[in-house]
């Protein structure tokens, strides 16, 4: 008995240590994995609008569909980790092919749907002011995909270690990842502001404190729960990534209330991105000024604020990233960026060309911004550090979604014009439908109930299975079948029209 409590103890060192101390990898190297999503999304968009592949959503279509957008990102980290060059050079390959083929056209009804070339009748419904567009699917759908696989694949030594959260400075696909995971919610979050715009009310503050303390409860409870799971049966874990209690979920719970105080600011800072620089700025002043990283990094843990400085004060950092996600939800939500121009098909290639130059402009700033404060010879020369959340890790959070954002409406807008242009509700949605994976739909659907779930069975697995002792093989296998049950829920789930909101 008492050996094998040694021996679990020890494998359970094992495990910690094997996620402990990294360095990280380069981030042209990340950019090159994270390019598997939209060269994704492209392979996809090219079967849909030349040969109509998932219009009659059949299993093979399903298949197909969950090979690509699930698959594909699972290869990009596992066995093409080495070579995401050669993964995204055979999938714009398989798109070229798929492109000259001729096009299939022994449907019934054309692709795009009748009515989206008909003027808009009486009885249509007009289109609102916020608009569900199809690369905001694509974008969020891939992020939460490799963020499921992610959190089992570290376990295993498939994974490369290079891919793995650094233990202080540098960066790595899952800094990227979690980062990601914050700006996409501030994304969304744009939503329910620009809609209080358009309708030009003003939400007092305490009535925003109370909407985000509604959002905030379920994302607590769930990080007490893992909390409460992870020291009840021993799990292993890495305190320097949180502290010794927080996680992630008290990360993502206390953003909506902190952002709904923020939002006050606007009055004073105009833009969610002023608002999110000078967060980000004056955070790092006092990294640099104070004693405040030194303690961060290698202070005492005597009393619940020490213990878990890490997730307190890199909060700062993921707020500032927060807000920089809204900003950008604030620009690409809205049906029309110029509200003088009219509702017909000139005007939709005007709002396509105008997008595309708005979200690339501001990939530029975001990407120069993080060039000056990371160069030393034209810059300030600072490291990136996930632990911290400094202006660093904000800035390459920032710049890195909004290019993967560029990237996908640029996939979007070449072989999806039409849905710029649809005159009614209707017709949007129908071409919304036509643009998106279901299986990206789904993750959108009930993205953080999904993630929930992948949690659970990723600590499932850990429980169940040795995985620093398992093959490359059998690793590849356990993942596929993962996300094979965490995909078919989510479809499921959207199949029966069931939402979870959390």
């Amino acid at each position: 008995m008492a050996a094998n409590l040694t021996t679990a103890q020890s494998y359970k060192q094992l495990k910690e240590d094997f996620v402990s101390n990294l360095s990280g990898g380069s981030v042209s190297e990340i950019a090159q994995v994270c390019a598997v999503a939209p060269v994704v999304s492209l392979v996809w968009s090219v079967l849909q609008a030349r040969q109509s592949f998932f219009r009659s959503y059949t299993p093979l279509g399903y298949a197909v569909d969950f090979l690509l957008n699930v698959g594909a990102l699972l290869l990009s980290v596992t066995l093409y980790s080495s070579a995401p060059l050669l993964l995204n050079l055979a999938l714009l390959t398989v798109a070229a092919f798929v492109y000259i083929v001729p096009a299939h056209t022994r449907r019934k009804k054309p692709l795009v749907p009748p009515n989206a070339q008909s003027k808009k009748s009486s009885s249509e419904q007009p289109l609102g002011v916020l608009s569900t567009k199809p690369f905001l699917t694509n974008y969020r759908g891939n992020m939460l995909i490799v963020t499921c696989i992610c959190i089992l694949a570290v376990d295993f030594r498939l994974f490369p270690r290079r891919f793995a959260k650094v233990e202080t400075w540098g960066t790595s696909l899952m800094d990227m990842g979690v980062g990601s995971f914050v700006f996409s919610a501030g994304v969304v979050a744009s939503r329910p502001v620009l809609k209080e715009r358009a309708e030009g009310k003003a939400t007092p503050l305490s009535t925003r404190l109370k909407t985000s303390l509604r959002h905030s409860l379920p994302l607590l409870v769930l990080g007490f729960i893992r909390l409460l799971s992870v020291k009840g049966l021993d799990y292993a874990e890495h305190v320097t990534e949180y502290g010794v209690h927080w996680n992630f979920f008290f990360t993502l719970g206390f953003l909506p209330p902190f952002v709904a105080l923020f939002q006050s600011a606007l009055k004073f800072v105009p833009s969610y991105a002023g608002l999110a620089l000078l967060l980000g700025v004056v955070y790092q002043v006092l990294l640099e000024t104070t004693s405040l990283k030194a303690y961060i990094l290698a202070g005492p843990r005597t009393d619940l604020l020490s213990m878990n400085r890490e997730g307190i004060f890199s909060f700062f950092g993921y707020l500032a990233i927060f807000l920089a996600g809204q900003d950008t939800g604030m620009l690409v939500l809205p049906r029309s960026l110029n509200r003088s121009s009219g509702t017909n098909k000139t005007s939709g290639t005007v709002q396509r060309r105008s997008l595309l130059l708005n979200m690339a402009a501001w990939s530029l700033i975001w990407t120069a911004l993080y060039f000056f404060a990371t160069d030393y010879k034209y810059g300030f020369g600072l490291t990136v550090s996930r632990r911290m959340a400094n202006l660093p890790y904000m800035l390459w959070v920032a710049a890195s979604n909004a290019v993967l954002l560029f990237a996908f409406y640029l996939v979007d807008a070449l072989i999806f014009p039409s849905f710029y242009s649809a005159q009614d509700a209707k017709t949007e949605k129908e071409l919304y439908d036509t643009a998106t994976s279901k299986v990206l739909r789904a993750y959108n659907r009930n993205g953080l109930a999904i993630f929930l779930l992948a949690n659970l069975l990723t600590g499932l697995v850990n429980m169940t299975v040795p995985t620093l002792d398992v093959g490359r093989v059998v690793t590849v296998g356990i993942l596929v079948g993962y996300m094979g049950v965490v995909t078919a829920v989510a479809v499921g789930l959207d199949v029966y029209n069931v939402t979870i909101k959390l």
